[in-house]
């Protein structure tokens, strides 16, 4: 064995401090945080003391605490619970906060699941680290994650982590804190991603690439599904494969382009770069490098195979040389010939050489690590391999069946899936396969959904015959709701500012990008009844329509507005006050809601531009707020070292004066746009008369043109202001 490449390897802290342990007999504990217990059982005092798959720091700081004991439990008090382990049953049975008994294995708020493939509106929840009533448990089971960056047999024992505090959003920072922080992905992948299982040729390609563009329709990422290689190996190499139930997917693996498809793939990567958009290519691994393959005789050298034998080299996660040189010689090259990042499609179970460990795992840790070698900012689309994943997004759903059931399950699997850190989720957003491809309002429902989670990307399946018709989900095959369709996938093309600024939350604050409702109200048992209603970001609560219009022409849901707030329709401007309401939409229109006070910034881009804008369209709520706009390099690590800039918006609302100010722009200037142009959108501007315009430190002159202001040439580094004063008319009582 020889030793795995440096990149591949991470550094962790997982020791904890020895003033936050206490040992008695074959049971440890670890205070981590005030919060945060960790429990071990085990033989002959044989502790892990090393980091394992999910688990990488156990040192948060030094926090007082105190032992005590009763004749069945081992008492342990800090400051913010007091945790009871019995003895005989080897637990913690009951967790107190605020004076209130919890049992810390029961209500569990569930997290996500590994997949939801070949689904129709369910799914089996993991549990997730948020209790109902504030304690909850993280089993480690996973094995050690060795300083020389290879998965390690792990010896039997308990270890458990018992999270106490009734704030959600406490339980995910404290995650976070022990199993590493979700980074940022590049910012291109807010975009919308085109996807499509089918055997493109690579004019086809471009062509169709093409046509998004002449229809005004963006996209922002190119999705090769598995038909960039050679699929058909019987034909092409004369190889006969595997016989029996896994002959289908004989042809699965591959890493030899197809020149049949693509006679110039090179020159294919660089013409999608032209078009200004990223390439990631399908993979499914767990067949090996074959002896047809291009890059075989590599690869067999590298694992000490005569590639005159023609063995196949075993996909093998346990074999350092044999994922250094998987890495060097298969992927790598063909990130420098353009492709981003990779779709990591495993679905061949979870064995491997090694009890317990999951090849899944290793494909998300080692790809991801490995995307970076080049400078780039990492990313990967793979599937969920259990708490931890978040350090690896984005995620991967599966194949979904393309029915109303799969829909009303995706809003909130999504939100969810926050309670084990993992906010990342990308479905085949209006499904995969089977179900109802031609129903247009069930299309365009998930299109409106698609728009307002983490990533939105359309997928489907090829079409299979007469009894299985075309899947793919273009616009124009949805002719009835065609524009409407493209009005949606633009908006969220336009929502890239707003929603990179969630991903930088994320990444900074632990603040989930979609996230129940319950994190923001807690103490509200309303909040955790209320179905498929989420924040998305800072500003927004999305309500998706997950069902089907009734004769009035519109489907009907409830929406919870939480007590002292109100809600304005992000896209009529209809005000709701706190309580219970009873909404119905037209097929045309989605239940989006801004706070008061709310601001949302947007792009202005000719096509598909995704990078730090020149003009923006600002959204804003009148009320009292401080928005901070997040902006970095977007394809790079500087985010790490803090290279970034901000931009606050701060809206006030006070004595009949609405006052709004673009604050001058801190941090590396270099990074963004040196002037920009503002155009503001200001709800029920109509009742407001223009006070003053302040922009770069001089007044000026603008006009009020409907709902709008238009902001020209405002310097980065000055910023400007807006006073508006509330008109004496009697029509000022709506405000």
């Amino acid at each position: 064995m020889g030793k795995l490449d440096k990149h591949l390897i991470v550094a962790q802290n997982a020791m904890a401090r020895q003033s936050q342990v206490y040992c008695s007999g074959r049971h440890r504990f670890t205070v981590i945080a005030p919060e945060l217990l960790r429990v071990e059982v085990a033989d002959s005092l044989d502790f892990n003391f090393e980091p394992t798959q999910i688990v990488w720091n156990r040192d948060l700081g030094a926090y007082p605490f105190e032992i005590d004991f009763e004749e069945t439990h081992t008492i342990i008090k800090t400051s913010a619970a007091t945790f009871y382990f019995n003895m005989k049953k080897e637990k913690v049975d009951k967790v107190v906060i605020d004076g209130e008994s919890i049992d810390p294995y029961k209500h569990n708020l569930k997290g996500t699941a590994r997949t939801l493939d070949g689904t129709n509106g369910r799914a089996k929840y993991d549990n997730g680290v948020v209790g109902r009533y504030g304690a909850a448990v993280l089993e480690d089971n996973s094995l050690i994650l060795g300083s020389d960056g290879m998965v390690k047999a792990r010896k039997p024992q308990k270890d458990h982590y018992i999270f106490a505090t009734k704030q959600p959003q406490r339980a995910l920072e404290l995650l976070y804190s022990i199993t590493g922080k979700p980074p940022m992905i590049p910012r291109y992948a807010i975009g919308n991603w085109w996807s499509r299982y089918y055997a493109y040729e690579q004019q086809e390609y471009l062509d169709l690439m093409d046509r998004f563009k002449k229809e005004g329709i963006k996209f922002t990422i190119a999705t090769v599904d598995m038909d960039w290689h050679v699929t058909d190996v019987k034909k092409e190499f004369g190889f006969k494969g595997i016989e029996g139930i896994y002959a289908i997917f004989v042809g699965w693996t591959g890493y030899t382009w197809n020149k049949h498809l693509f006679p110039d793939y090179k020159q294919f990567l660089k013409d999608l770069k032209a078009r200004n958009l990223h390439t990631t290519l399908n993979l499914h691994p767990a067949a090996g490098v074959r002896w047809f393959e291009d890059q075989y005789e590599d690869m067999a050298k590298a694992v000490g195979i005569d590639p005159e034998t023609k063995k196949t080299a075993k996909f093998d996660i346990t074999d350092e040389n044999f994922l250094n040189a998987y890495f060097k010689y298969l992927h790598r090259p063909y990130e420098e010939d353009g492709v981003a990042f990779w779709w990591i499609d495993w679905q061949q179970g979870t064995k491997s050489k090694l009890k317990g460990y999951d090849p899944l795992w290793a494909c998300n840790h080692y790809h991801y690590l490995d995307n970076a070698y080049l400078g780039k900012r990492p990313m990967i689309l793979s599937r969920y391999a259990g708490i931890g994943s978040h350090r690896y997004p984005v995620g991967f759903s599966g194949d979904t069946i393309v029915t109303w059931k799969s829909l009303d399950l995706q809003p909130d699997f999504t939100a969810r899936a926050s309670n084990v850190g993992f906010t990342t989720w990308s479905h085949d957003i209006c499904g995969h396969m089977l179900g109802y491809p031609k129903n247009d309002e069930l299309y365009l429902r998930w299109i409106q959904f698609g728009v307002f989670s983490p990533i939105c990307r359309l997928h489907s399946t090829k079409e299979r015959g007469i009894f299985f018709p075309s899947m793919s989900k273009e616009p124009w095959n949805h002719p009835s709701v065609y524009e409407d369709a493209v009005r949606y996938l633009n908006l969220r093309h336009a929502l890239i500012p707003y929603i990179y600024t969630a991903y930088y939350e994320n990444y900074k604050n632990s603040v989930p990008i979609c996230k129940p409702m319950y994190y923001d109200y807690p103490a509200d048992n309303v909040a955790y009844k209320i179905k498929n209603q989420y924040a998305f970001g800072s500003e927004l609560v999305v309500c998706p329509i997950t069902s089907k219009v009734n004769d009035t022409k519109k489907a009907f849901r409830d929406i919870w507005v939480p007590e002292g707030e109100k809600y304005i329709d992000f896209f009529t401007g209809e005000e709701f006050e706190s309580g219970y309401h009873r909404i119905g939409k037209e097929l045309k229109d989605m239940p989006v809601y801004a706070r008061a006070g709310s601001i949302i910034p947007m792009a202005i881009t000719e096509y598909n531009e995704w990078d730090n804008p020149e003009n923006m369209h600002i959204k804003i709520y009148p009320g009292n707020n401080v928005y901070s706009l997040y902006e970095d390099a977007s394809v790079n690590q500087d985010y790490l070292e803090g290279k970034n800039v901000i931009t606050d918006f701060e809206i006030k609302d006070e004595e009949g004066f609405l006052t709004f100010e673009i604050r001058k722009a801190k941090g590396d200037l270099s990074l963004i746009p040196k002037i920009r142009n503002y155009k503001l959108e200001i709800h029920n501007l109509e009742n407001y008369q223009l006070e003053s315009v302040t922009i770069n430190g001089k007044e000026a002159k603008v006009e009020i043109e409907g709902s709008f202001i238009n902001l020209e040439g405002v310097e980065s580094s000055k910023g400007a202001k807006l006073v508006l004063k509330l008109k004496e008319s009697e029509n000022n009582g709506a405000m």
